[in-house]
């Protein structure tokens, strides 16, 4: 996942994709770097969504837009508004399989 520390480039991102997953965590969160790598596993079934990293330490600014409170944390936003919104007890399985319903509406 590339890392996003603006919050004018995450909105211009946004707007210009179709699907956009923004990972919230911190590089000193066991939980975060665990989740982190099962997610990043999952998103190669979806090569359309662009994924970024947002390390709350560096980057409190986004957090705060973004209303992220608890990390981990994942949002996807599909043309440009979020749909979905996961935080701290984050279960793969199920997450994958709400990008996946999307995922196929939008590009198959």
């Amino acid at each position: 996942m590339k890392i996003i520390d603006t919050v004018e480039l995450l909105e211009k991102t946004i707007d210009e994709n179709e699907m956009v997953l923004l990972y919230f965590g911190t590089n000193s969160c066991g939980v975060c770097v665990d989740v982190k790598s099962k997610v990043e596993d999952m998103l190669k079934k979806y090569p359309k969504i662009k994924a970024y990293q947002v390390d709350v330490d560096d980057s409190i600014k986004i957090a705060t837009n973004y209303s992220i409170f608890t990390i981990p944390a994942i949002l996807l936003f599909i043309r440009g508004k979020e749909t979905i919104r996961e935080a701290r007890h984050i279960s793969i399985l199920d997450l994958d399989k709400k990008i996946a319903r999307y995922y196929t509406l939008l590009f198959d």
